[in-house]
């Protein structure tokens, strides 16, 4: 039986504008994460928000206080990502989903709900096809998927060609780092996991790239290392389709597929191709919406998860 990770407070407050309060646990190594709950040991099964590739813990900031009403939500950093740190070799997917089951396991307890984004979708579901004991139901928002057979959106294709080149993709990522400041590096990811940029919740924005400048200020290096690992390693999960749709599949616990039709990252046709291969999911597809519509749309998405969590929980 796993014991409570050693916690303490953490030193930053990115999340305070949103109620939520930061902690570093040691899980072989410091995991940032933040609770929206108050202490009142609330009853329900947590539900713990797992960001997408390039993501953090900020991702799910204005959604999360609207889910605390009787128990636990929680947003963790994954290696290499937010404030927590990482490196080539923990930043993997595999990696990252085996991070998230010490961190159910040892901080918030199982079962649990998990609500996951772009890579952290996937993770999502490895972790609960894997360890299904650990997973009480699951929330996909514009999960990684296999790609639909169709020419992908050209500047979404070509920079995930970069990313998979050896040598390529480092240079490329240096070059970009050398060149953009904080404030200009979130504005792109905004472009381009938005269908409308004037949606971003100007707080977000603010502490968006204050998080931005302390990722910086800690060194550019481990942190492109850790994003080409998990581009890279995302990148030859979803190639394997069948093995994919088979761990799809897998899944027992109530599911919620929740899509941006506008998404230029996982094209609805990928989400629809899911949804009819598990008919047993629900799914919302949500017109005029990119790759986070947590970010986008958050009271739609509140919701959305509200209903959902009142039908089964």
């Amino acid at each position: 039986m796993s014991t409570a990770a050693p916690t303490r407070p953490a030193p930053w407050t990115f999340a305070a504008p949103w109620g939520a309060r930061g902690y570093v646990s040691d899980l072989d190594g410091p995991v940032h994460w933040i609770e929206f709950t108050p202490g009142d040991s609330p009853a329900g099964t947590p539900i713990v928000f797992v960001h997408g590739l390039g993501g953090s813990h900020l991702n799910w900031c204005l959604i999360g206080p609207g889910l605390v009403d009787g128990r636990r939500a929680v947003a963790l950093d994954l290696h290499g990502f937010g404030l927590t740190p990482g490196t080539r070799a923990t930043a993997t997917v595999q990696r990252n989903t085996g991070l998230l089951d010490r961190f159910v396991r040892e901080v918030t307890g199982t079962p649990v709900i998990l609500a996951g984004n772009s890579m952290g979708g996937l993770i999502s579901i490895m972790q609960a096809s894997g360890v299904p004991d650990s997973v009480a139901g699951l929330v996909l928002i514009d999960p990684a998927l296999p790609p639909p057979r169709q020419v992908p959106d050209r500047q979404v294709g070509s920079r995930f060609l970069m990313y998979a080149l050896p040598g390529i993709g480092e240079l490329y990522l240096r070059s970009v780092q050398s060149r953009q400041p904080p404030q200009l590096a979130v504005q792109r990811v905004i472009e381009l996991c938005f269908a409308d940029p004037s949606r971003i919740d100007p707080a977000m924005f603010t502490a968006s790239i204050a998080l931005a400048s302390e990722r910086q200020s800690q060194g550019p290096r481990a942190g492109n290392e850790a994003f080409l690992a998990a581009s890279r390693s995302l990148m030859r999960v979803v190639g394997l389709r069948g093995r994919y749709w088979e761990m799809m599949a897998s899944i027992r616990v109530p599911v919620l597929l929740v899509g941006g039709e506008a998404d230029r990252l996982v094209p609805v046709a990928s989400m629809r191709q899911a949804a009819a291969r598990n008919p047993a999911w629900e799914t919302v597809i949500l017109p005029g919406v990119g790759h986070t519509p947590q970010l986008g749309v958050p009271d739609s998405v509140t919701v959305t998860l509200r209903d959902w969590l009142r039908k089964h929980f």
